[in-house]
């Protein structure tokens, strides 16, 4: 697939990832970025919101410091 594409900003500051890259790289409507901007070079890295499980082991020690404090 084409990896290099190009495109432009529109007058509210909104690029279109073009389509043959969202295909490439599974990006649905929704995607968040995160967006790192220095000198003439702006980076786009796709996040996604972590899974609920991946904060089981935080809660987990959030209630095991919470019953050694005798907190409720």
């Amino acid at each position: 697939m084409k990896t290099i594409a190009t495109t432009k900003m529109s007058s509210k500051g909104q690029v279109v990832i073009p389509e043959t890259i969202r295909a490439e790289l599974g990006l649905k409507a929704g995607s968040q970025f995160v967006v790192v901007g220095k000198g003439d070079v702006v980076i786009l890295k796709a996040i996604e919101a972590p899974s609920i499980s991946e904060f089981d082991p935080l809660i987990f020690q959030a209630r095991e410091q919470a019953a050694k404090h005798e907190i409720k």
